[in-house]
């Protein structure tokens, strides 16, 4: 039996993926910090699996890991890394706390996460890692500075580790979609040029789809969207030069007085 450990699945991408799998008859397990939703959605599934859990408490990711995997027979066939974090603005306009916990959440929680999987991954046919990227981890986005550089720190480790865990028969990828209409991006106090010039064109159900499509593929990166997947592979072609004047055009602010 397929069995899923998912990140961050209390609202948004992390809980229509939920949906999804279970819905497809695999074994769900459920982890965010918001205890109270995770809780309802539970529920909803008919009384799954679920924990509170802080990615970036090493201890508690061990200690939940642990106990899902036993009722798999201490296997995992699927860890979807989807908590994660975002504040838009201006850089020096956002508290250094909470650029430290942008990364904490999205770079230290995901390797928290994944060097815990390792050993039930590892005895688990089929084993996958599947990591929340973003479109902004391709090349560095204006007023998501922070966002951004944990994206790529993503990029990199399911890179490397696609590579380097292949000799366990283990898959690393990511999803790269550019915005989402999930509630961590629609309560944003600040919206960032970018977003309002590519607009939000994607339901949290669609990156879901994507994951589903992923489990089924040995593609390292997963563009979402025809709109980014047009960017994606033009930017494998174009020079750096261009990402960048195309980049700064699309992050350009304006100003009253000014075209």
């Amino acid at each position: 039996m397929n069995n899923i450990l998912i990140t961050g699945a209390a609202s948004g991408i992390g809980a229509a993926t939920a949906r999804l799998f279970h819905q497809q008859g695999w074994q769900v397990g459920l982890l965010d910090i918001n205890h109270q939703a995770l809780a309802k959605l539970a529920g909803e599934l008919g009384n799954v699996w679920h924990a509170a859990l802080d990615v970036t408490d090493p201890a508690a990711v061990k200690v939940a890991l642990a106990d899902f995997c036993a009722l798999h027979g201490g296997q995992l066939r699927l860890l979807f890394n989807s908590a994660g974090i975002l504040q838009c603005g201006h850089f020096e306009d956002i508290e250094l706390a909470e650029h430290a916990r942008i990364l904490q959440i999205n770079v230290q929680g995901l390797l928290n996460m994944t060097h815990a999987a390792f050993p039930y991954l590892k005895v688990t046919p089929q084993a996958q890692v599947i990591n929340m990227g973003s479109a902004s981890g391709l090349y560095g986005v204006p007023h998501l500075a922070s966002y951004s550089a944990s994206k790529f720190a993503v990029r990199g480790l399911s890179e490397a580790l696609d590579l380097e865990w292949a000799k366990h028969g283990i898959r690393v990828g990511d999803l790269m979609p550019p915005f989402v209409s999930t509630p961590m991006l629609n309560n944003q106090r600040f919206q960032a040029p970018v977003l309002r010039r590519l607009g939000v064109n994607l339901e949290a159900e669609t990156v879901a789809q994507a994951a589903w499509a992923q489990t089924r593929s040995h593609a390292v990166h997963r563009p979402i969207s025809w709109q980014f997947k047009l960017l994606y592979w033009s930017g494998q072609l174009t020079p750096v030069w261009l990402s960048r004047r195309i980049m700064a055009w699309l992050s350009r602010e304006e100003f009253p007085g000014h075209l």
